[in-house]
């Protein structure tokens, strides 16, 4: 017996390690932006309006859908219970109820509606792309992304997945850098096949297109790194093609902008030609 408990309690024990474990984890993980995180339930953290209705509106019809699920759960339990052979060994024979009929066909009908004018709201706030701050273009290729600032110089750089750095699969080597609280707008096109440009957190998804260009919009209202992929089938390496974009001031933005122009503007296809040596080793 006393061996028994003091088996017991070691496994209470290992019990209690793994969740001050667990929970230290979740705390960290808690505080990471931009990215995924283990064990996540919910939609990336928003940093941008967009992604904030987008949140909404996903709560919104979360409650709804979970409301009528249980409403008619209801239904199918009080039918089972109240209406089956043994309590009412004569069934009834009515074939119409007015009120019923009426209630049935209004209320989908309410229902829709109030799920409609958020919906063509948030719709119109993605596409109706306000007076852009800064343009980027973001051509996708096999297996990476080109990036150019039209509005700001003659430049453009490949960016690569890293493999040195973290977040695992996510990290590059050359990463947008856009500043806070401004309208960036995204144009993208692809050079072979379709690609898609996501970021979770931004709320922005959209194919890169081979002769087409596409437009989308964001607005960061908070500064670090988020991350997104490409999330079209667009080959063997669909899966190491990541997006990284860093939101940093309007001084850092600028500083950098000076860095690039002369770090990129001269030779813009070098890292093409050291990623394609990479791939083909």
């Amino acid at each position: 017996m006393r061996m028994l408990r003091g088996q017991f309690g070691h496994r209470l024990l290992g019990l209690a390690v793994i969740g001050a474990g667990l929970a230290v984890g979740g705390a960290a993980y808690a505080q990471v932006m931009g990215q995924p995180a283990p064990w996540e339930y919910k939609l990336q953290e928003a940093a941008t309006p967009v992604m904030e209705n987008i949140t909404w509106f996903h709560n919104f019809m979360l409650w709804l859908i979970t409301a009528i699920t249980l409403f008619v759960l209801a239904l199918l339990v009080i039918v089972v219970v109240k209406f089956n052979s043994k309590a009412n060994p004569v069934p009834s024979k009515t074939t119409h109820n007015t009120l019923i009929e009426v209630a049935w066909t209004i209320i989908p009908v309410l229902i829709l509606v109030a799920v409609s004018v958020p919906s063509f709201r948030l719709l119109f706030l993605q596409l109706d792309i306000p007076k852009a701050d800064l343009t980027i273009k973001a051509t996708g290729k096999q297996w990476f992304w080109t990036y150019s600032y039209p509005d700001n110089g003659p430049f453009e750089f490949d960016s690569l997945m890293a493999q040195d750095k973290q977040p695992r699969l996510l990290a590059v080597d050359n990463e947008v850098v856009v500043p806070v609280n401004k309208v960036v707008r995204v144009q993208t096109t692809a050079a072979d096949v379709i690609h898609s440009f996501a970021v979770p957190s931004f709320g922005i998804k959209i194919d890169a297109i081979p002769g087409r260009l596409n437009e989308t919009w964001f607005k960061a209202t908070k500064t670090g790194w988020f991350y997104g992929q490409c999330s079209e089938l667009c080959g063997k390496d669909h899966a190491y093609m990541p997006i990284a974009i860093r939101v940093v001031t309007e001084q850092e933005f600028a500083a950098w902008l000076e860095t690039a122009k002369k770090k990129f503007a001269s030779n813009p296809s070098s890292t093409f030609a050291s990623a394609t040596t990479t791939q083909a080793q």
